[in-house]
C-alpha cells in the first residue's frame, strides 16, 4: 500500500511537468489547496534553480571569457591545523613547482621562462627573513604590528609563512634598517580560501615616511590581488605631501600565481619605481617615489578578505641595497660578488627568478668578445665541509650551464670553481648571514 502511494505520488507529479497549462491547471484543482501550494514551490524552487544556472554560465562568459561550461573551483586546501601545519596536499618545497595550490596544470616553469626577466636584486642584503629562528605559532621576532598573526608551515614542507590578518588599519612591519635610494625588496606570497575572496581583497606593499602604523604624509603603495574570480589587475598609488599624484590599475591576472606561491619582486632607483611578478614586469613608472630618503619604512597590509576563512601568507622577504647595473661593475672592475643567484635549498637546482643576474653577465660576455670569467660558488656553513665543497662546485657549474644552454655563450670562455663555506662575509649563526654567504661570484680572467 505504501509503495502504491509512492508510485501514485510520482505519477501524479510527473504528470505535473508533462501535461500542457490547461491540463496543469485541471490537476492542480483535484488536489487540495495544501497540495496545490506545494506543488507551486516545487515549481518555483525548480525555476530558481534554472534561473540560477542561467545566471550563472553568463557571468561565467563575462568573467571568464572563452571557457565553455561551468569551471570547476580552484583546489580548496584544508585549512591550517591547531599546530600550525597544514593536512593534505600542499607543499611548498621550491623543487615542488605545484605549490600549495596543487599541481600545476601548465606544467612547472623552467629557467628558459625567466630567459628575458630583467630584474636585478641588490648586490648588499640588509634585512632577509625567512622565519627560520621563529616558533610555529609565535608572531615572528624580527617583526613588529598594531594586530596579530603567527608563523605556520603548509603542508609537509618545512617553509616557514607569516600569517597576516585582515584590517583596515593593520600593519605589518619587518625591522628593516632606514631604506637607500636604491634598494630591491624580494617576497614570496599565496593564499588559500581565495575562490570567493572579494575583488578589492589584496596584500598591500606600503612604502612609507611614517615608522609606525599609519600611511603617512608621503607614501608609495603597490596592491597586490587576491581574488580569484575576475582578473583584478595591480593598483599603483603614492601621495607626496599629503596629495595624490597618481593611482592607477595595470592589466594583470595573476591568479593562478597566487595560489601557486608568487614571486614578487619591487625595485626602487630614486624616484622609478618596478614590480615583477615571477618573470613579468607589471609595473615601471619612473617617477612615483618622492626624491630622497624620505621613504623610509617598510610595511605590509592586508584587507577585504575574510579571517579565518580566506587566508594569505608571505615569506623570504629579502631587501637589499643596490639593484644597479652589475654589467659596468664587471667591465670596469673585473668582479661582482652577487647572492642573487638562489638555488633550492641543498641543490644545485637553479631557481628561475634567478636568471636576471645571469643575463646581465651573458650581455657583457656578448659584448666583450675576448673577455673570459670564472664562476666562484659559495654556501653556508649547514651540513658537511665536504658536502657544501660539492655543492658549491655544481652550483658554479649550474650557472655556467645556463649561460651556455640558454644565452649561447661558448663553454670554452668560463670555468668553475667551488669554495664551499670556506670564505664566509657574514655570521653564519643567522638567516641573514647564511644568506649572505650563500653567493657567486664573477672573476675576469
Amino acid at each position: 500500500m505504501k509503495s502504491l502511494f509512492k508510485g501514485s505520488l510520482g505519477l501524479g507529479l510527473l504528470m505535473l511537468f508533462v501535461f500542457p497549462a490547461n491540463g496543469n491547471a485541471q490537476f492542480l484543482k483535484k488536489l487540495g489547496k495544501r497540495a496545490e501550494k506545494a506543488a507551486e514551490r516545487t515549481i518555483e524552487r525548480r525555476v530558481e534553480k534554472e534561473t540560477s544556472e542561467k545566471t550563472d554560465q553568463a557571468l561565467d562568459s563575462i568573467l571568464e571569457p572563452g571557457k565553455k561550461g561551468k569551471q570547476a573551483p580552484p583546489n580548496t586546501p584544508t585549512p591550517p591545523n591547531q599546530t600550525g601545519g597544514q593536512q593534505g596536499n600542499m607543499g611548498n618545497n621550491p623543487s615542488n613547482q605545484g605549490g600549495p595550490g596543487g599541481a600545476n596544470t601548465s606544467g612547472p616553469k623552467t629557467i628558459q621562462v625567466y630567459s628575458k626577466f630583467d630584474f636585478v636584486p641588490g648586490d648588499k642584503q640588509i634585512f632577509f627573513d625567512d622565519f627560520g629562528n621563529d616558533f610555529i605559532g609565535d608572531f615572528p621576532s624580527k617583526w613588529n604590528t598594531n594586530a596579530g598573526g603567527e608563523v605556520v608551515t603548509l603542508g609537509d614542507s618545512p617553509q616557514k609563512w607569516l600569517e597576516l590578518k585582515s584590517g583596515y588599519n593593520i600593519y605589518y612591519i619587518p625591522d628593516v634598517p632606514e631604506l637607500p635610494e636604491e634598494y630591491t625588496i624580494e617576497f614570496d606570497v599565496t593564499g588559500l580560501g581565495l575562490e570567493r575572496a572579494s575583488s578589492t581583497a589584496h596584500v598591500r606593499v606600503d612604502l612609507s615616511d611614517d615608522g609606525n602604523f599609519k600611511e603617512g604624509a608621503n607614501f608609495v603603495q603597490a596592491h597586490i590581488p587576491l581574488c580569484q574570480y575576475t582578473p583584478v589587475g595591480i593598483t599603483i598609488e603614492n601621495r607626496i605631501n599629503n596629495k595624490r599624484l597618481v593611482r592607477s590599475t595595470v592589466k594583470a591576472d595573476i591568479r593562478n600565481e597566487i595560489l601557486d606561491k608568487a614571486h614578487i619582486s619591487i625595485a626602487v632607483n630614486k624616484q622609478r619605481f618596478r614590480l615583477w611578478v615571477n618573470e613579468t614586469k607589471y609595473i615601471d613608472v619612473p617617477r612615483l617615489v618622492p626624491t630622497g630618503t624620505v621613504l623610509h619604512t617598510l610595511k605590509f597590509h592586508a584587507n577585504n578578505f575574510r579571517d579565518g576563512k580566506e587566508k594569505v601568507f608571505i615569506t623570504n622577504l629579502k631587501v637589499a641595497e643596490g639593484g644597479v647595473d652589475l654589467r659596468r661593475k664587471l667591465i670596469s672592475e673585473g668582479k661582482v660578488s652577487t647572492n642573487a643567484i638562489l638555488f633550492d635549498s641543498g641543490s644545485a637546482n637553479l631557481q628561475p627568478q634567478s636568471m636576471g643576474v645571469i643575463r646581465q653577465i651573458s650581455q657583457v660576455l656578448q659584448q666583450e668578445s675576448g673577455m673570459n670569467l670564472k664562476i666562484v660558488g659559495h654556501t653556508d656553513a649547514d651540513g658537511s665541509d665536504e658536502n657544501n665543497l660539492a655543492l658549491s662546485q655544481k652550483r658554479a657549474e649550474a650557472v655556467k650551464n645556463a649561460l651556455v644552454s640558454v644565452y649561447g655563450i661558448s663553454a670554452d670562455r668560463l670555468t668553475t670553481e667551488g669554495k664551499g663555506e670556506s670564505e664566509p662575509i657574514a655570521d653564519n649563526n643567522s638567516p641573514d648571514g647564511k644568506a649572505q654567504n650563500r653567493r657567486v661570484e664573477f672573476i675576469k680572467q
